[in-house]
């Protein structure tokens, strides 16, 4: 027991004492981690709101009904869409929809993993690649940007019953209307996977994927700032689709206590204060962009629109894996990442960094031009003594408990 609280002890140090720039995570409210050690962790309820395969879940369904309800708000959807509040994460989540929507050896067509795809959208050692013809698009090398047309050409030889939009790695906007027409013209599902933007779209300050898509997954964490998890919306006709395959087809009792917690975050997301953050993102986002490339830096596409970049490490004669081991030793936290172009997904040639979380805790643009001039300081080779005392009091004055909304 007492190395078990020793351990969680350590981990908030950790996450206190470092800066985080790791672009898919975030740091959840009080009121949510609250939310996720309630009773409703307690109890299984196997099944739908009104359709449940155990009793005494009057309350549940209450819940389930609220947070659905709280999902199409967020977005502002109305009758034509549906939500899934139940699934348990990304993957699971893009494991139900292909699914719903696919048959084993049908055609997935999404951006390549080094390019800025998710393991989930093709990659051949996950069951997105192995269960089903997976055919990859990509972002070109010279402007790191996807190439629409060269988009439409693939999808037209491959004919995909499915095309994913969204990505995991890719700093600009998403056109979801390019991706709307050329699913059109070659007979496909539209997937947005948007769970690295969702907080983004809420805001207003990324264009919404619902006109052009049938189907929009997120995640709830990342720019959402929600406990781990995630939501599926599709077009009302694709309804029984998707929630039988999440359950009974994927997924058995949902775990009512983070279903509970994502209503409290979007609770949260309906709040002024939610949108005035996510433009700080942004604004973060593209200071610690203007930085970099000040400092001589190359960066993915030139910049970003979104709240993460790339840094492309190639002509500084350090790789990303050993930038990211070098960072965390002076206390800043960021993840190797490929680059369009890489071919060795174990020793990639960029960085990913983010700002959601650094910004929840209350940094602005001040704080970032600062955090740029440190990260240039650890891939120069600098001694890490100082950089850590620069970072220590860093974070000390800008405390994960701030953020309390």
């Amino acid at each position: 027991m007492k190395n078990l609280q020793k351990l969680l002890k350590s981990e908030v140090g950790r996450q206190e004492t470092t800066l985080n720039l790791i672009a898919s995570e975030n740091i959840i409210s009080p009121r949510v981690l609250d939310a996720l050690a309630t009773p409703f962790a307690n109890k299984y309820a196997e099944g739908y709101p009104g359709k449940r395969y155990y009793g005494g879940n009057e309350f549940c369904d209450a819940v389930e009904n609220e947070a659905i309800t709280l999902a199409k708000e967020i977005f502002k959807l109305g009758s034509d869409w549906h939500a899934n509040v139940q699934p348990y994460s990304g993957s699971p989540a893009n494991a139900a929809i292909y699914m719903a929507l696919m048959n084993p050896g049908d055609t997935v067509m999404g951006l390549k993993l080094s390019d800025g795809g998710h393991l989930t959208h093709g990659h051949p050692i996950t069951f997105s690649g192995t269960l089903y013809r997976a055919v990859h698009y990509r972002a070109r090398p010279d402007t790191g940007r996807v190439d629409y047309e060269a988009l439409y050409q693939l999808a037209k030889k491959y004919k995909p019953k499915v095309i994913i939009s969204g990505f995991s790695a890719y700093p600009r906007k998403i056109d979801f209307r390019a991706f709307r027409d050329i699913a059109t013209r070659v007979g496909a599902y539209h997937i947005a996977d948007i769970s690295h933007i969702a907080g983004l779209v809420v805001a207003g300050v990324h264009p919404s994927p619902f006109p052009y898509a049938d189907v929009v997954m997120t995640t709830t964490h990342k720019t959402l700032r929600g406990p781990r998890g995630a939501v599926i919306f599709c077009r009302k006709e694709l309804a029984k689709k998707i929630d039988r395959a999440v359950f009974p087809g994927l997924q058995g009792g949902p775990h009512m206590n983070v279903i509970y917690a994502k209503a409290v975050a979007f609770e949260e997301a309906l709040k002024p204060k939610f949108k005035i953050y996510q433009r700080q993102i942004l604004k973060n986002a593209q200071t610690l962009s203007k930085e970099f490339l000040k400092l001589g830096y190359v960066l993915v596409s030139g910049g970003t629109d979104i709240h993460l970049l790339l840094i492309d490490l190639r002509k500084t004669g350090i790789d990303g894996t050993r930038a990211e081991k070098a960072l965390e030793q002076c206390g800043i936290i960021v993840n190797r990442n490929s680059i369009p172009g890489d071919e060795k997904p174990f020793k990639p040639s960029g960085i990913r960094i983010g700002t959601p979380a650094l910004t929840t805790r209350g940094m602005k643009e001040g704080e970032m031009c600062l955090i740029a001039g440190l990260v240039h300081r650890v891939l120069r080779g600098e001694s890490s003594l100082a950089i850590k005392k620069c970072v220590r009091s860093l974070t000390k004055e800008f405390p994960i408990n701030r953020h309390a909304d």
